[in-house]
């Protein structure tokens, strides 16, 4: 290569490489700047690589400069352009953000239903268009001004779960008849979009953010509201109506909902369709990335379509003269999966398959044939470019480092293209333990857990969907007897699936490593991956080792720290010491296919890799006990202690030892105490509350008093049974409410710090107004999860807490006025 064209692509890779550390670093930031300023940002980066091009007849040229210098103003330039475009395109769309003047006000809109409905025993879901807005109440003035896309549920009158997670408003069964294209008149009352944020959790505000969604909300039915009212079908947003229309073909045809459920996933990318319980034996085999419209699925209809194309333009002489048949094949390929990716939903993971598939085929058509590092990084700065939180989502890293591992490894190589049948099949097998071996620290990292039994499940369920069950799913659309065809294909594979599922070890779950650590292991896993000399390989074990010896820190002996869990109306608090785990309450039930173990923590407690020596639940209440049997199943060691009575439905599950004041017990120095319920209370209790479990631990340096939902009954029988209640922490009782946090019973427990885990706007109030204001005239410092997060407590720090909303604000998070 001539020294010019070297250099040039040696700073056109360093500045590929700027555009992806650029965009990583405006995520981080916790608010955003002005739009001029990030339009200044991208004018400056762009003006530099123009500069560093050879197209400019500036005296300043990449071949005049030394190597090092080029390069390090191509990154900068580079990182400038991307930083200055995602950063623009952020502050753009935050200038939609949802009034706080307008939450919890009804509204009425009239808008169309953008996306197919999701619809479940509690009732639908939908997104909805907004044309345009009033007050419900007309006396109020001028119009509200309402975000462009909006997320509504729309509840069924026997519902009470979900009635109770929406204010207690019911409504007619009506939605069955909500279709996506319909415009329709609706009474709404909204809220910005505020989700759970936990230490390795899922953010819900990002995924709103990345869905164009700026607040939520749910259709009002009550006696004084105005009726919805269906206006009329359109002929807007057709592909999502006829995404509907297949889906619902669907479960119409299959009589097995579950094996609906995957096909309706395969076909239609609707990944709410399939069961809960089916996803847990997905992720537990590894194949979970099969089971919705993926990277995989599109790149495979991609090859062929292409392969289709190809062989119908080489039928027509006068096509072949005009365009050459490769050509064709090629552009038709990605042109077709890029249909099929609207019709899957145009989901982010198929949208960044279809982005990488034009820009691998527009380097092809255009002669281009650069090094396999400049490909892949082109690849992700396009990707990154078009959708820059990608850089925030798990599978972008999966993808990408996939395929980074591939060119790396030689799998892209034109030789084992055009090998035998029997070449292939070892080729495969050779690329599904490369991966697996690579990604192993990745996933660990992500997701704090990996298959052991996935390399198997992969190697059967990687040809069986891609080869059978997703071409018979979607042949159905046109032909619906096929559909029966791929359910039985479905149930092959799921029993399979369950056996590998059901095998001991199946899964290695370890705590959440670093991210230095966890890029150390990726690098120790190619490496040893490689075709390499095997004195070389060895140098990736020690690479690998700190990643999978990595244990989270603990509290030393003798202390002892609380982590209060993001949860929404609900409590859940991990109480960790040097050896032991104790979890107070599970948190709500959400939805009937939705709680907070499942969603909240058991992602919480894999990350940090806990075996949980005692579930403590308080009391029978959704609030708290909602996600005990996730949580239960996870961790089949932990003892139970409730005020449960004896035939609830968790004691079939795990039998509760009752709790009653006056145990006791110890782990590494720090005391645990029950001080209520009594044993007498059992038999004069009026409601659960009353005999909620209320928990003390103290080290001699600090305690802490958990509360539950005692009320001033409770409260005052507490102060005068025992002498000393004194606290550093209290978990304010029952979320605040004005029925709890008597003076007397603060006056007893003099807390420096009061914790509050209640939801978002919820329906009761939590923390009422004069229990706020009773904890202040004490001079407590009232933590609050709907503004801190998930909250960390330490015993050797007794007057700190630190908020996850604080320690990891990005500026999609809401934030409270």
């Amino acid at each position: 290569m001539r020294p010019a064209r070297a250099a040039a692509a040696s700073w056109a890779f360093a500045a590929l490489g700027g555009s992806l550390l650029g965009a990583a670093l405006q995520l981080q930031q916790p608010r955003l700047w002005s739009a001029g300023a990030y339009a200044a940002l991208l004018f400056a980066g762009l003006a530099g690589l123009a500069a560093l091009s050879r197209r400019w007849r500036w005296p300043l040229r990449a071949w005049r400069m030394p190597a090092g210098l080029a390069m390090a103003l191509a990154l900068a330039c580079g990182a400038l352009a991307a930083g200055g475009l995602a950063g623009w395109r952020a502050a753009a769309y935050a200038q939609g953000a949802l009034d706080p003047a307008l939450e919890g006000r009804d509204l009425q809109v009239v808008g169309v239903v953008a996306q197919m409905p999701q619809r479940n025993e509690g009732g639908t879901r939908f997104r909805l268009d907004v044309e345009s807005a009033r007050w419900a109440d007309e006396r109020l003035g001028s119009a509200p001004r309402v975000p462009a896309r909006i997320a509504l549920g729309w509840y069924r009158e026997d519902s009470s779960l979900w009635g109770r997670a929406t204010e207690g408003r019911a409504a007619p069964g009506d939605a069955a008849a909500l279709h996506a294209g319909e415009r329709w008149r609706l009474t709404v009352r909204l809220k910005a979009p505020h989700g759970n944020l936990n230490p390795h959790g899922f953010d819900s505000e990002l995924w709103l953010w990345e869905q164009g969604v700026h607040a939520s909300g749910y259709v009002r039915t009550g006696a004084r509201d105005a009726a919805p009212a269906h206006l009329q079908s359109t002929w807007l947003h057709p592909i999502e109506r006829a995404r509907e229309a297949v889906r619902d073909a669907v479960f119409e045809r299959v009589a097995d909902a579950r094996q609906a459920g995957v096909i309706a996933a395969l076909v239609t990318g609707d990944q709410g369709a399939i069961d809960r319980s089916d996803w847990d034996v997905f992720r537990a085999t590894g194949v979970a990335h099969l089971m919705s419209i993926s990277g995989l699925h599109i790149t495979m209809f991609a090859w062929l379509a292409a392969h289709a194309v190809g062989a119908l333009w080489r039928r027509s002489g006068r096509l072949m003269l005009r365009v050459p048949a490769p050509q064709a094949a090629l552009a038709g390929g990605v042109l077709l999966a890029g249909l099929y990716a609207l019709f899957s939903g145009w989901g982010v993971p198929s949208q960044r398959t279809v982005w990488m598939l034009a820009t691998a085929a527009l380097l092809r058509l255009t002669g281009r044939r650069w090094p396999w590092p400049h490909v892949w990084l082109l690849i992700a700065a396009v990707v990154v470019a078009v959708d820059p939180w990608a850089l925030m989502q798990a599978g972008f890293w999966l993808s990408f480092v996939a395929v980074g591992i591939l060119f790396a490894t030689g799998f892209m190589r034109p030789a084992e293209e055009a090998a035998g049948r029997s070449a292939r099949l070892l080729a495969f097998f050779r690329e599904q333990w490369v991966i697996t071996l690579a990604l192993t620290p990745l996933s660990l990292l992500l997701f704090q857990q990996v298959s052991v039994v996935g390399l198997l499940a992969n190697a059967v369920a990687i040809p069986w969907v891609t080869l059978v069950v997703t071409p018979l799913a979607m042949l159905g659309a046109v032909a619906p007897p096929r559909w029966e065809l791929a359910a039985w294909a479905v149930q092959v594979l799921a029993l399979l699936l369950r056996w590998l599922a059901a095998l001991p070890y199946a899964t290695l779950s370890m705590a959440a490593p670093p991210v230095w650590m966890a890029a150390c292991g990726v690098a120790g896993g190619v490496l040893l991956a490689m075709r390499l000399p095997w004195s070389l390989r060895t140098l990736g074990l020690p690479l690998l080792l700190p990643v999978l010896l990595w244990h989270a820190p603990r509290p030393a002996a003798g202390q002892f720290e609380l982590l209060a869990a993001d949860i929404g109306q609900g409590n859940a608090i991990l109480v960790r010491t040097a050896t032991h785990s104790l979890l107070y309450d599970a948190g709500p039930r959400y939805s009937l296919e939705s709680d907070a173990g499942h969603r909240v923590l058991v992602p919480l407690l894999r990350a940090f890799d806990e075996r949980l020596d005692m579930l403590v639940l308080s009391h029978r209440d959704s609030d708290h006990t909602g996600g005990a049997p996730a949580v239960l199943a996870m961790q089949p060691q932990a003892a139970l202690s409730s005020s449960i009575e004896a035939a609830h439905p968790l004691q079939s599950v795990r039998p509760a030892r009752r709790c009653e004041a006056g145990q006791r017990w110890s782990w590494d120095g720090v005391d645990f105490e029950i001080l209520h319920p009594a044993g007498g209370d059992y038999l004069s209790f009026t409601k659960p509350n009353a005999i909620s479990c209320v928990l003390r631990i103290a080290n001699g340096g600090a305690t802490v008093l958990l509360a539950g939902d005692i009320e001033r009954l409770q409260e005052a029988a507490l102060v005068s049974r025992t002498a000393d209640l004194r606290a550093d922490v209290l978990l304010a009782p029952h979320h605040g409410s004005k029925s709890s946090s008597s003076a007397a019973f603060l006056e007893a427990v003099r807390p420096r710090i009061a914790l509050v885990q209640a939801g978002y706007r919820n329906r009761f109030g939590h923390p009422a107004p004069e229990v706020v204001e009773r904890y202040a005239a004490q001079g407590v410092k009232l933590v609050e999860s709907v503004r801190c997060g998930a909250v960390l407590w330490r015993s050797r720090e007794p007057g700190e807490v630190g908020c996850e909303r604080e320690r990891n604000a990005r500026y999609w998070h809401h934030r409270l006025p």
